[in-house]
């Protein structure tokens, strides 16, 4: 089977983009939209947190969230096989006025107030997207688009290239406080910063959106499936400019190690999922990227 293609957003027809949102909320209807928040939710563990820390502040960050776009993507080929996720590149498209935040497509900015969404196919008006599982008793869906409280800026190309340098993957301590490596660089911990500068990449754009963007309910705006399908294909990028790097640590830290239990090493699986870092170090076959 050949591969598919995930595009640009900015470059979908009308119709790709109708379709690719009447497959989100076939999917909310059916309850499993639902599902992959709670996942997020559960799998959402900070360094502070006791247990194993598969999803984010962890070298498994990347190919967790390969694994779990892919997932979300079968769900939405299931109701229409045309459909894949598209990818959001916000050092290109950087304002609230970008093509991704069309009535047509994701709606638009929260208001002043509750920054609830109140255009666009997601906003609670719809009837067709309430919020049931997260942090908030709200229902609906909100943004405060660059948080005019305290004003972030989306990262720029130069943020991006600083990461793509790094021809290391990882490094210890294999948290949100390690100093070097690819991986640390692009989800966007910055040790020792102070202020939005605590933010970079990844991180970054989850704070500008803002709302239910922030946190581990993160995934009830549908823009986060566009948001990781851009960091996924920064990663392929990075694999293509760095073919000899691979994934790390390569063997699970020591009993004697603080990360004992609490990264996940390149053989070992990624809960929930039954796949392995290197199960997903090539996708190739499944997929590729265009724009």
């Amino acid at each position: 089977m050949a591969a598919y293609v995930r595009k640009d957003q900015r470059n979908l027809t009308a119709a790709e983009r109708r379709r690719f949102v009447a497959a989100v909320l076939a999917v909310k209807r059916a309850g499993r939209y639902d599902d992959f928040v709670r996942t997020h939710v559960e799998h959402y563990t900070a360094d502070g947190d006791r247990g194993l820390r598969v999803a984010h502040m962890g070298p498994s960050f990347l190919p967790w969230h390969r694994q779990y776009l892919l997932e979300f993507e079968r769900e939405l080929r299931a109701v229409d096989p045309a459909v894949t996720v598209p990818y959001w590149d916000w050092t290109r498209d950087r304002t609230p006025a970008a093509s991704l935040w069309g009535e047509d497509f994701l709606g638009g900015d929260g208001r002043r107030g509750d920054r609830r969404v109140t255009t666009g196919p997601f906003a609670y008006g719809s009837g067709n997207w309430t919020v049931t599982v997260g942090v908030t008793d709200d229902p609906f869906l909100t943004r405060s688009l660059g948080h005019p409280a305290d004003p972030i800026a989306l990262p720029t190309r130069a943020d991006v290239d600083r990461a793509m340098a790094d021809g290391v993957y990882d490094t210890a301590p294999w948290d949100s406080t390690s100093g070097g490596g690819f991986r640390n660089k692009l989800e966007g911990w910055r040790p020792g910063a102070t202020g939005t500068a605590r933010w970079a990449c990844h991180n970054r754009v989850h704070r500008w959106v803002g709302g239910l963007m922030v946190g581990g309910a993160s995934v009830n705006d549908p823009v986060f499936w566009l948001h990781h399908a851009f960091v996924d294909l920064l990663w392929t990028r990075w694999q293509a400019r760095h073919p000899g790097a691979r994934y790390l640590p390569a063997a699970p830290p020591p009993p004697s190690s603080a990360q004992y239990r609490r990264v996940v090493a390149r053989h070992e699986p990624m809960p929930p999922f039954d796949v392995t870092p290197q199960d997903v170090a090539d996708v190739r076959h499944l997929y590729r990227y265009e724009g």
